[in-house]
């Protein structure tokens, strides 16, 4: 499953980013953020973040660096 996750954001990132263009608000990109949050947190936590991240990226909210935050430690 998570291997099928990366690829559908790496096809989003080759096709539909291209057309749409580079519009997002904030550093590192979406997809960007997306494949880090899901080698980083695994595919629950990584598929929540990137899902807010996603609504949290639109025209009303401020822009800037927003990284992956760090994986809580055990």
């Amino acid at each position: 499953m998570l291997l099928t996750l990366k690829f559908l954001i790496q096809v989003y990132r080759l096709t539909f980013s291209s057309f749409l263009g580079n519009e997002c608000r904030y550093f590192p990109t979406c997809s960007e953020y997306a494949l880090e949050a899901l080698n980083k947190h695994g595919i629950i936590m990584g598929l929540f973040l990137s899902i807010k991240r996603v609504i949290k990226c639109n025209p009303m909210a401020s822009s800037g660096v927003d990284p992956v935050p760090p994986k809580a430690s055990d």
